[in-house]
C-alpha cells in the first residue's frame, strides 16, 4: 500500500499483507484479488526454493506482477 509523503515530501510502498500457499496457481489468484482491492497499490505473486540442508533461500521467482510494485532489485 502507498504510504503518505513524510518529511522529505516523497511518498512511498509498504508491505500491507503476506500470505503463503502451497501452489503457485493459488498465490496468484489472491494476488488477483488483492490487487482489485481500493487500498491495494499493487500485488505480487512469486514462488521461493530453500534447501532444507543448509536452510539456503534462492531469489524469488515472480509468478504476477500487478499495479505499482517496486523492481526486485529495490529490495
Amino acid at each position: 500500500m502507498e504510504q503518505k509523503p513524510g518529511r522529505g515530501g516523497q511518498s512511498g510502498l509498504k508491505v500491507d499483507k503476506q500470505f503463503q500457499y502451497s501452489t503457485a496457481s493459488e498465490a496468484q489468484n489472491r494476488a488477483e484479488r488483492e490487487a482489485l482491492s481500493e487500498d491495494c497499490a499493487g500485488a505480487d505473486a512469486y514462488m521461493i526454493s530453500e534447501d532444507p540442508n543448509s536452510g539456503e533461500v534462492g531469489s524469488p521467482s515472480f509468478l504476477v506482477r500487478l499495479g505499482n510494485v517496486p523492481e526486485f532489485d529495490e529490495f
